[in-house]
């Protein structure tokens, strides 16, 4: 979606909020960024059944808590950090289990023991970059996510990221130094995906990794 598309999404949803009507309000957020919210969640989850049942529950949350939002940020921003916390509601669920892409969607050589080829080792070259960053944990993902695919800014990267509900007080400070930390974590995932990349020999030793995934 292109910057003024958004921008005019933005003013919709807010102007369909300000005349009351929240539940027009959710149908066009769910239309304007729907596909890119489902999107974030099935790469963070890995599995399409927990994406939906995060998706449903981001749905839920976004109708209850939307007359409540203090547009002190971009709508974008705060639906992402009420995806955010979907996602991680769902995978710490106790009956919820993690289901890694390489075995559903990266081909496989069934017989091969997983422990003698790595994923990102049978797979195109494209695909062995995007291997690796699936090899991440998933708050490095939806980090790298946000940050990367997203173009959100460091400040609303910390919005998402931040710890509680999808609305809660955030100061400036706090803010602040929350995308400090992020900015520092995501350099360290950076060095890291790096240095996977080189002794896979998919890059030489200046490039950057994450312009590949």
């Amino acid at each position: 979606m292109q910057l003024e598309e958004r921008e005019k999404l933005e003013r919709e949803i807010q102007g369909l909020c300000q005349r009351g009507d929240m539940a027009g309000a959710v149908e066009r957020a769910l239309e304007g960024y729907g596909q890119e919210i489902m999107r974030l969640m099935a790469s963070v989850l890995h599995d399409y059944e927990r994406s939906r049942d995060a998706f449903s529950l981001f749905s839920e949350n976004l109708l209850r808590g939307l007359a409540g939002f203090r547009w002190e940020s971009s709508f974008r921003t705060w639906a992402y950090r009420l995806a955010r916390n979907a996602c991680y509601q769902v995978m710490h669920a106790p009956a919820g289990r993690e289901q890694p892409v390489s075995t559903s969607k990266l081909p496989d050589e069934p017989q091969k023991p997983r422990s003698e080829t790595r994923p990102w080792q049978r797979t195109s070259v494209k695909e062995r970059f995007r291997a690796l960053r699936e090899s991440l944990d998933p708050q490095e993902r939806m980090l790298l996510l946000l940050r990367v695919d997203q173009r959100l800014s460091w400040d609303d990267v910390a919005r998402v990221m931040s710890e509680g509900d999808g609305e809660g007080p955030v100061t400036d400070a706090s803010l602040k130094r929350k995308a400090a930390a992020l900015r520092q974590q995501f350099q360290r995932i950076k060095t890291h995906l790096r240095t996977l990349a080189q002794e896979e020999g998919l890059i030489a030793g200046t490039q950057d990794s994450t312009t590949h995934v």
